[in-house]
């Protein structure tokens, strides 16, 4: 048992040099790029808190799985466990599940479900504890399956846009696609094209993924709110923000609640 908690016990080693700064730590800074998920998930709790007292306490438990995703990253880097890798991608999984759960338009629910949330609740649920299991079947596949799940929300998001004249929303969209792009791009490219990388001695793809990707993750979920309000809100607005100050030209966003009488 104790030999998947052992350093280098994961087939997956990403293309930063192990232990160049410290014997402790594997990867340095593919480690404590992490940080922004520790910083971004609480704060989001924090500013989206009118959101959940109005519309759903869910945006707690993805925020504080958002943050597990943070601290077991950091643990897989810094020791290439495969308990840590395990620890990483499960966690990820969970989260995508339980933004589907919250956010997911009734009318992409598979038919059997009727459109009824309990239900389709139930089967991702069903669905998430089975791939959690399988995820130990062939553990180095489990990122790309992982990627492939983002990429059909992405799908559902450019439905989205195309179907709505809300501003906001597509902006959002916009914006959330252009920063899951640019990480995806320096995921695959640290992955993918390592020799050429370390030939010119550039290390740090894969912890540029981490910051672009927690960065993309308030974007998120507030374009998943917006689509949700579309659908589960009808009579009442949602209003973009952004932390620390709307003035200022970059910034964390987050919505509050305003009514409205707008109509189905």
């Amino acid at each position: 048992m104790s030999s998947i908690f052992a350093y280098q016990s994961s087939e997956v080693d990403w293309c930063e040099s192990n232990f160049q700064h410290s014997e402790l730590v594997a990867e340095f800074f593919n480690t404590f790029s992490n940080v922004f998920f520790l910083i971004f998930g609480p704060l989001m709790m924090f500013l989206m808190h009118p959101y959940a007292q109005k519309r759903t306490w869910a945006i707690y438990g993805i925020s504080v799985l958002f943050m597990a995703i943070g601290v077991f990253s950091m643990y897989f880097h810094m020791t290439l466990s495969f308990m840590g890798q395990m620890l990483d991608e499960i966690s990820i999984l969970w989260l995508l599940s339980s933004g589907y759960s919250v956010w997911l338009p009734r009318c992409y629910f598979p038919k059997f479900v009727k459109g009824n949330r309990f239900y389709f609740i139930c089967l991702v649920a069903i669905t998430t504890v089975i791939s959690t299991f399988l995820s130990f079947v062939k553990p180095t596949v489990n990122a790309y399956a992982l990627n492939s799940i983002a990429i059909h929300i992405l799908y559902i998001v450019r439905q989205e846009y195309k179907k709505t004249s809300n501003g906001d929303l597509r902006h959002m969209i916009e914006i959330s696609v252009v920063l899951w792009a640019s990480a995806l791009t320096s995921w695959i490219s640290d992955r993918m094209l390592c020799s050429f990388w370390q030939k010119i001695h550039f290390f740090y793809l894969h912890s540029i993924w981490h910051v672009l990707i927690s960065i993309t993750f308030p974007y998120g979920i507030v374009t998943m709110a917006l689509v949700d309000a579309e659908y589960e809100m009808p009579n009442q607005t949602l209003k973009i923000h952004y932390w620390p100050r709307d003035s200022w030209p970059i910034g964390l966003p987050y919505v509050e609640i305003e009514d409205s009488d707008k109509s189905c």
